[in-house]
């Protein structure tokens, strides 16, 4: 019976980190409340301490969960193109977007928090940020190896580059021009990519 009470305290703290990552999206950390965590999740108030110690962790806990996610997306991408390294940036700006597309509320939540140098959690945001930039850059290093670009490329600005692109053009896109398909985007990044790519081989 795996899905008995482990299974229910997951779905409880899925339920605790939608409703986070909404709420502090639309508010801000600090103007929200655990009791209004408690409320749109639907639960006791007493639910959200007996999963995390207090918001802070809970927050913490969510990042940790989104970032996963995210550079989960990415490594996937990756390695359905593997071998071929511009292809797999691509493959992963295209992840990116989609997953932001998908999970916007924790995008808008880790956009505003990602610079931030004064919250409790900044280490292991940092933390989490390396290991998401670490993908793409681990495919520009396997491209600069293979000859495909200029050995002196900085791949670690570039990777950093590309995830924070990916990251506000998303919010961009959903926000101002919400007509526009995944499809188009993704296309307009590609040509991005592209020529920069062809530029610095």
């Amino acid at each position: 019976m795996s899905t008995g009470s482990g299974g229910r305290r997951e779905q409880t703290r899925q339920k605790l980190f939608v409703a986070a990552q909404q709420l502090i999206a639309e508010q801000g950390f600090s103007a929200t409340t655990v009791d209004e965590i408690a409320e749109r999740a639907g639960v006791a108030k007493g639910t959200v301490y007996y999963n995390f110690k207090n918001k802070n962790d809970l927050f913490e806990e969510l990042l940790r969960h989104g970032v996963g996610l995210l550079t989960a997306s990415l490594r996937e991408a990756s390695a359905s193109r593997a071998g071929e390294p511009v292809e797999q940036v691509d493959a992963m700006v295209r992840a990116g977007l989609a997953f932001i597309e998908q999970y916007r509320a924790f995008a808008r939540l880790l956009l505003s928090e990602l610079w931030r140098t004064n919250r409790a959690w900044q280490e292991t945001l940092t933390l989490l940020r390396e290991d998401a930039v670490a993908v793409v850059r681990a495919a520009l290093d396997d491209a600069v190896t293979a000859g495909e670009l200029r050995p002196d490329l900085d791949t670690g600005l570039v990777a950093a580059a590309v995830f924070g692109m990916v990251l506000v053009v998303a919010l961009d896109w959903l926000t101002f021009q919400p007509e526009r398909t995944l499809d188009d985007v993704h296309g307009v990044l590609s040509a991005m990519v592209r020529v920069h790519f062809t530029q610095a081989g």
